[in-house]
């Protein structure tokens, strides 16, 4: 029988991060003041995080060490295992060889909990009694009410309003675990009212339920903001994703010739390719770097490489990144988180300089390829992922007309235990792809800085 699981022992469990910034062959722009639009240092961080996240969001080590206690609630699930798609492969009649990390054996079922731990940890030892957060599809708001709760921390996710109605289950997941849930826009903040003023039947955004969040954190002295994606220290905690896929590629005898991820923000995509961009940079590898987006938010495909806020408010430094404008609502897709503005600087950055690539793709065609994943692999999977399966399943087509071998890795990020509503509507030919028009996308583009 040939091998389709590749696992790793616990004892194999990654003891540190990696940091791609310091083997990046280009500076990174400083984070800038909006009122003055001077560079500004780690300091303006310490309203909303504690002083370790921020030592590790500006550090310039290549590695950072994971405490212990954190390296043990990891093995709860870590390392993740890593399979060969035969049965895809055979299907499709490709000659590619197809494999994908799987993190949705994590307790919440999703890669968040690989950031979502150590935040909880560091806020913890720093005497902090509450953390707030955003959540969009709610992956990031279950993992961080679970590293909450093992850390003895209150919990306040502030979910967009689309996602808290097409995703009940992960709400109750969020509360099960002992978290407050809101639904973003809220009355309960300046930004959450200002929203609602202006557009009482607002689905919500990440750039509003950031707002919200940080308000909350800024306003109250128990409270630190805590962010699953974008920010360099969380990009950092997902390398454990691909410093294993590293010893797991090299267990199954191959090297990938492209990496696939989805991007919203970019810690996904990160975790599995950061530590493959670092051996393309150090050690002269060529493996092709994919990121896929929504075609609703095409950030990295449609946007603009400016300096931007994080989040609706304008509450956030500006950072340079792809961005369609921090005012952009993204239309309600069922990928709920990719439904980000913009992306991380640093993923931003890899996508100016031409070190990665992008692509996006309309909702149903993202559906279908993750049905055909589940028809043949057995795992449904979130429609987040479903954009990466989309890609894979196009390389590994365009293999077979071509004719080569190639091999082709991608991050099984999350299952879709908690999206079947969503699978429910496509099957009955009922999911409408809900992208913006061009003239829309233009314009919000042509608005940035006005």
């Amino acid at each position: 029988m040939e091998t389709t699981k590749f696992l790793l022992d616990e004892k194999a469990l990654p003891e540190s991060w990696y940091n791609l910034v310091p083997d990046l062959p280009f500076g990174l722009d400083p984070p800038l003041n909006p009122a003055t639009r001077e560079p500004v240092g780690p300091e303006a961080l310490a309203p909303i995080f504690p002083e370790e996240i921020i030592r590790q969001e500006v550090t310039g080590e290549p590695r950072v060490l994971i405490p212990e206690e954190v390296r043990e609630i990891y093995s709860l699930w870590r390392p993740t295992p890593l399979f060969r798609a035969r049965r895809l492969e055979k299907h499709l009649d490709t000659p590619a060889h197809i494999y994908y990390k799987y993190e949705g054996v994590s307790p919440t079922g999703s890669h968040k909990p690989n950031t979502a731990v150590p935040q909880a940890y560091y806020n913890r030892e720093e005497g902090v009694r509450r953390l707030a957060t955003e959540t969009g599809a709610g992956q990031w708001g279950s993992s961080l009410a679970f590293a909450c709760g093992v850390m003895g921390l209150d919990c306040t996710v502030y979910m967009v309003r689309v996602s808290y109605d097409q995703k009940p289950y992960r709400r109750i997941m969020m509360q099960t675990y002992g978290a407050e849930v809101h639904a973003s826009p809220t009355d309960l903040t300046q930004a959450g009212r200002h929203t609602l003023d202006e557009h009482p039947d607002s689905p919500g955004s990440l750039g509003i339920a950031i707002s919200e969040a940080v308000e909350d954190a800024v306003k109250n002295d128990d409270a630190k903001y805590s962010l699953g994606s974008v920010l360099n220290h969380v990009l950092l905690h997902q390398t454990v994703i691909g410093q294993e896929a590293l010893r797991q590629m090299e267990m199954a005898g191959e090297y990938p010739d492209v990496v696939v991820g989805c991007v919203g923000g970019g810690s996904n995509f990160a975790g599995i390719s950061f530590p493959f961009i670092g051996e393309n940079l150090k050690n002269g590898r060529n493996t092709r770097i994919l990121a896929v987006e929504p075609a609703s938010c095409p950030t990295l495909t449609r946007g603009r490489y400016v300096y931007d806020f994080g989040d609706i408010a304008g509450t956030t430094p500006l950072m340079k990144m792809y961005t369609l404008g921090h005012s952009f609502v993204p239309a309600g897709i069922h990928a709920g988180g990719l439904r980000y503005h913009g992306d991380s600087p640093v993923v931003s950055a890899l996508a100016h300089e031409g070190l990665i690539e992008a692509r996006a793709y309309a909702q149903n065609e993202t559906f279908e390829a993750g049905v055909l994943f589940a028809q043949t692999e057995g795992i449904i999977p979130a429609p987040e992922v479903a954009h990466a399966i989309k890609a894979t399943i196009d390389l590994a087509l365009e293999v077979r007309e071509s004719g080569e071998e190639k091999v082709i890795l991608f991050n099984l990020c999350g299952h879709g235990h908690f999206d079947l509503g969503a699978y429910e509507q496509y099957l009955a030919g009922n999911l409408v792809d809900l992208e913006h028009s061009e003239e829309e996308i233009e314009r919000a583009v042509a608005g940035i800085g006005s």
